[in-house]
């Protein structure tokens, strides 16, 4: 009890990073409220005008629209999910599973989306295959879906939940911390709120459960036992990762800050600047109290004035931020969504559909890390509940809305070559069939599947 608490050196070096990251992402009044994190103050400045900066920030939040779109854009449409086999009850539960995957209403497209959606963020995210908790052994198979033990659901865990782990030789997961926090409400009469942190162990076989109620309480094991992978001697945590590379959020997040203090500082100037000072020159003694309900005295020589800024420097700032906001869209593949004049008179007509081929890339790249993902989730549970039979998931390769018009064309120009193959006709016609029927049920696409299979 004393060491599941104990953290991950690798861990310990990234929660800072994980935290200004979200933050960025987030945005809006997350932001606000931590903004003496990231708004730098300037050296001597006044504590009351550096206090004033912070109550009036503002943040241009170019990394979190950029995450969305890519996550939209590669879920536009749900990925083909195909079962291969006989087993008419294990198509029955995919079909509820693909519906509602975590028991929370959440369907299988949305679910990968979000867990896409926080591995820009925060670089990896973390998904876990469970089973209820059931007392007594199943006489059978029937008995064991009936009382819905084989029902298995999957529960999310971002980055930063995740604070210890270490891995075999070969480089599978030997065993995993995963630490959660949320505020309870106590069941007394005073029903104060109190803060309960979990802790859950996972290894190839079993699981416990850690609890911390309040402050100043003692940690203590609360449940344990076999997991619903136990019988396959592995870790039910699969992790969902890009490379350095396509992380989005850790290749902008210091163009994003950079930005946002310099659009906070040339902000805070033009303000200052709309409340001109007023200048007297004069070689006698001024003591003279100068303001609207008061008026001053000047001599046969004296002068009076007012000083603003020129403007050079506001205007080379303005220039600043739209370097930088063109270079965050640029990291992030995205050079041709900036939108700045500047940017479009660099851009001839053959490099932006250039830029946008390699948007495209970089999409096919995070596809097939999804893909690659929800393919060892749904192989492990089929395996788990011995399920007669094989899965695949194919799609998040065509992100043009033109594309299934040129799809379509292809695929008949395939075919009429004259290729004499049962199964590359049959897979071509699903290929088109589940394109094109993307957001129907997945009952529906295995009815289809099989009505092609026995054509």
């Amino acid at each position: 009890m004393e060491n599941i608490n104990r953290e991950h050196p690798e861990y310990a070096t990234k929660k800072a990073m994980w935290k200004q990251y979200r933050a960025l992402y987030s945005g809006g009044e997350r932001l606000r409220v931590d903004a003496a994190d990231y708004l730098v103050r300037r050296q001597m400045e006044p504590a009351a005008v550096y206090q004033e900066r912070l109550n009036r920030v503002f943040y241009e939040n170019y990394i979190g629209s950029i995450v969305d779109w890519y996550a939209a854009t590669l879920m536009r449409r749900e990925p083909m999910l195909q079962f291969e086999g006989n087993d008419g009850g294990a198509k029955t539960f995919y079909n509820v599973f693909s519906d509602d995957c975590d028991l929370k209403g959440t369907n299988l497209h949305e679910f990968f989306r979000q867990r896409f959606a926080q591995t820009l963020v925060c670089g990896k995210s973390f998904v876990v295959v469970d089973f209820p908790r059931a007392t007594g052994p199943a006489l059978n198979r029937a008995e064991e879906d009936a009382s819905g033990r084989s029902r298995a659901y999957l529960t999310e865990y971002s980055a930063d939940e995740v604070i210890n782990w270490n891995y075999d030789q070969s480089g599978g997961l030997d065993w995993v911390v995963i630490r959660t926090s949320c505020l309870q409400q106590s069941k007394v009469t005073d029903a104060k709120w109190e803060k309960e942190t979990r802790w859950i162990y996972y290894d190839r076989e079993n699981f416990q459960v850690y609890r911390k109620a309040g402050e100043g309480q003692a940690i203590e094991l609360i449940d344990e036992g076999p997991h619903g992978l136990a019988g396959l001697h592995r870790v039910p945590v699969f992790e969902m990762k890009v490379s350095e590379g396509l992380w989005l959020t850790n290749k902008a997040a210091l163009l994003q800050l950079e930005h946002f203090n310099k659009s906070n500082a040339l902000s805070w100037a033009l303000t200052m600047g709309l409340f001109a000072t007023p200048v007297i020159y004069s070689e006698r003694e001024w003591n003279q109290t100068a303001g609207e309900s008061y008026y001053i005295q000047l001599g046969p020589q004296d002068r009076f004035g007012w000083t603003e800024p020129e403007g050079k420097v506001f205007q080379i700032a303005a220039d600043n931020l739209v370097r930088l906001k063109d270079e965050i869209y640029r990291v992030c593949y995205l050079m041709n969504q900036a939108g700045s004049a500047l940017g479009e008179q660099r851009m001839s007509g053959l490099a932006k559909q250039r830029d946008f081929s390699v948007t495209q890339e970089v999409l096919r790249a995070y596809g097939d890390a999804v893909k690659d993902t929800m393919k060892q989730v749904l192989r492990a549970i089929a395996e788990a509940r011995q399920d007669g039979v094989s899965i695949d998931v194919s799609g998040m390769d065509e992100f043009d809305i033109g594309d299934f018009g040129n799809e379509l064309d292809d695929a008949r120009k395939l075919l009429e070559m004259g290729i004499v193959s049962e199964t590359l006709k049959k897979q071509v016609f699903k290929k088109l069939a589940f394109k094109y029927l993307c957001d129907a049920r997945q009952e529906i696409k295995n009815r289809v599947a099989e009505e092609i299979d026995g054509q």
